[in-house]
């Protein structure tokens, strides 16, 4: 009788025989265009956890408005005119993405400049947007019949499916950024788009205005207070009923509270829907946050992606460190933040630093996914949603 390793040897042909079927199995399902789930720790060619948490995932990623935007703002007035397009904006494309539109996975930012007296066509689509004022004081929203002019610091919105159209009152060019939940759209397969802009069956390149200019202050701009005399339900319904909000009334809410402690998140406010008191879309919230002079914020990770801005900053630096490594951010600047990253801000100019934050958190929350931690002065990790 053999000894048992001479069975060794006998082996080794019915090894390679399900080695070379199970290699003419997987690639039968490549081409048939499935995916084989059944991962196995001696099949790494085939670990099929592992191809899933490897795929194309963002990643931190800082934008230079001085170094990468600015210059190609302009340049892009001058070579692409209203009469060329109906748009004229630059997006942030996430290297770990690439080439997918999409600043973090479920959010884009864009960056726009419009000439002077220049208004784009009306458009609508199904991803929702804001705008957020930089440069000028005269940029020109108008959305479902609301003529907006706003300058630095004013939040603009357009719900989805609402007709609007963009563009420059003034007589110097003025510049703005915007926030779209255009990649989350397109993973849902609900995007589309209309440029047909018709009243009464006749084509038109502007809006007709139907509300007073100031309508959406007028109507919501108290705080607490309901209008009962009139219809809420503005464009498809579902989004906040007001349209514009002003930075002056977010930059007195900072300074009133700019002795408030909160060591993960500094001063932070959130806009709201006035009527529901939820965030504004169901797919994308929006904050002030404002660092002090000498503020440390401690860590936080969650799982929200964010898009941040300074709005307000100055002279001094101020940084951004997130799994560690240190982003210097400046004026304009756009920082994507994935959800898992921990971050902490770092004010160290003698001035208050103001962020413009974008995130997906209430998509998340929606989803049951939403998730935020943060590390006490100890180090220790308490959970922030539910302390």
């Amino acid at each position: 009788m053999g000894k048992p390793n001479d069975l060794k040897p006998d082996l080794k042909p019915v090894d390679n025989v399900k080695e070379a079927a199970l290699r003419d199995m997987y690639a039968g399902i490549n081409d048939k265009h499935m995916f084989p789930f059944w991962a196995k720790q001696s099949d790494v060619e085939h670990d099929e956890v592992r191809q899933l948490m490897n795929g194309p995932k963002p990643v931190p990623f800082l934008w230079s408005y001085k170094n990468d935007i600015e210059g190609l703002l302009k340049r892009s007035a001058e070579l692409v005119t209203a009469e060329d397009t109906d748009r004229r904006s630059l997006v942030l494309i996430n290297p770990g993405l690439s080439p997918r539109r999409a600043t973090v996975s479920t959010l884009y930012t864009a960056y726009r400049q419009n000439d002077p007296n220049e208004i784009m066509p009306p458009h609508r689509h199904t991803a929702s947007a804001v705008r957020l004022g930089l440069i000028g004081s005269e940029n020109f929203t108008g959305v479902e019949g609301e003529d907006i002019t706003f300058g630095h610091g004013d939040l603009v919105l357009t719900p989805r499916d609402t007709w609007h159209n963009h563009g420059n009152v003034g007589d110097t060019p003025a510049i703005n950024l915007s926030v779209l939940d255009y990649p989350l759209v397109e993973s849902l397969n609900a995007l589309s788009f209309d440029h047909d802009y018709r009243e009464d069956g006749v084509a038109k390149k502007k809006q007709s205005a139907r509300f007073a200019g100031d309508y959406s202050a007028s109507v919501y701009g108290a705080g607490g207070l309901k209008a009962r005399f009139v219809n809420h339900y503005r464009g498809v319904g579902g989004s906040s009923p007001m349209y514009v909000y002003r930075y002056e009334a977010v930059r007195e809410m900072l300074e009133k509270h700019r002795d408030v402690e909160n060591p993960h998140e500094a001063v932070l406010i959130e806009y709201t829907d006035p009527l529901t008191g939820g965030p504004v879309y169901k797919t994308m919230g929006f904050f002030m946050q404002m660092l002090r002079p000498g503020e440390r914020t401690l860590a936080v990770k969650q799982s929200a992606s964010l898009l941040v801005s300074p709005l307000e900053k100055g002279p001094g630096s101020c940084q951004a460190v997130v799994d560690g490594k240190a982003f210097d951010l400046e004026l304009f600047d756009t920082l994507a933040l994935p959800g898992g990253v921990w971050t902490e801000y770092v004010n160290n100019s003698g001035a208050p630093v103001v962020l413009f934050v974008a995130s997906d958190e209430p998509a998340l929350a929606h989803f049951g996914l939403l998730t935020r931690y943060g590390r006490s002065a100890s180090g220790d990790v308490i959970n922030l949603l539910n302390p």
